[in-house]
């Protein structure tokens, strides 16, 4: 059956790009611009303070691990106060080799793994928005073991490296969403995935795409009445069921149209339409282009 997690990163579509030591020691503060990628740290040894837009600040320490999906403007710094250098996570990125913060000699007392990563994916935008803008998982011993074979596979560039960095990348980001499911999610598919009730409606979904669902259907699966399963998926997951229903088929849609290149008719037909036209037209209205000229820009 079709798990939604796994769905969400097959279309997703990561790659990595790099991954490299960073260090630091004595009073340090680094504040980043907006990247707009995909980026992740796991610390390694001792701790340091996370302050991203939007979000609160975070204390990190050895073993944690933060995901950011979109990577907005961010500061990281020593606990010791200092006046934040300014960086260009653009040139970090294009940078091979370790980075220090702080006094450049001496052992360091904070190490960390730091990395980005592209989702390939053909509207990464709307994806993207099912996941928490910052993911902070502590202590997350499975995801270090991860980091450390993305870093050296960046490193070392051996034989078959594009298709190991892509197949880690891929475990990295499930194992750091599967601790995000629940409670700790804010609104959307993670949250959504942490309510039993609810997640067995959303497999339902994701494995039947093509099913003309109701109401009715979905709250059978989720064992609820339906003004209880309208209400509680609506607000776990942030957008009424047909809403978000639909919102999957089209980003399916968006997907088997530019990736796959099927064609319109064969696409409506995966996606749970009659007619090629009855599909152009709801596609029309939620992408602003009919199928055949998206399919045709790509």
């Amino acid at each position: 059956m079709s798990d939604p997690l796994s769905d969400l990163i097959r279309l997703l579509h990561p790659r990595a790009v790099f991954a490299n030591p960073i260090s630091g020691k004595g009073a340090w503060a680094v504040r980043f611009s907006e990247f707009g990628q995909p980026s992740f740290c796991i610390m390694l040894q001792g701790s340091c303070r996370l302050s991203v837009d939007g979000h609160a600040p975070v204390r990190l320490d050895a073993g944690d691990f933060v995901l950011l999906p979109t990577t907005p403007a961010f500061t990281i710094a020593s606990e010791a106060p200092a006046p934040p250098v300014h960086l260009d996570p653009a040139r970090l990125a294009a940078t091979r080799g370790e980075v220090r913060y702080g006094e450049q000699g001496g052992a360091p007392e904070m190490r960390s793994l730091g990395g980005s990563f592209l989702f390939e994916a053909s509207d990464p935008a709307l994806l993207v928005s099912l996941l928490p803008g910052l993911v902070h998982v502590p202590g997350a011993e499975r995801l270090a073991q991860l980091v450390k074979l993305v870093g050296e596979e960046s490193a070392q560039e051996k034989p078959g490296s594009a298709v190991m960095l892509s197949r880690l990348v891929d475990l990295l980001l499930i194992e750091a969403l599967r601790a995000n499911t629940g409670t700790r999610a804010p609104p959307g598919l993670l949250r959504g995935l942490g309510d039993e009730r609810l997640a067995a409606a959303l497999t339902q979904m994701h494995a039947r795409i093509d099913h003309p669902w109701t109401i009715s259907q979905l709250a059978g699966a989720a064992a609820l009445s339906r003004s209880s399963f309208f209400e509680r998926f609506t607000q776990q997951v942030g957008a009424a069921p047909m809403e978000y229903l639909l919102s999957w088929r089209m980003t399916v849609a968006r997907n088997l149209l530019r990736r796959e290149q099927l064609s319109v008719a064969e696409v409506a037909e995966r996606v749970g339409y009659g007619s090629s036209s009855t599909f152009s037209v709801a596609f029309s209205r939620h992408v602003g282009v009919p199928p055949s000229r998206y399919a045709s820009a790509g």
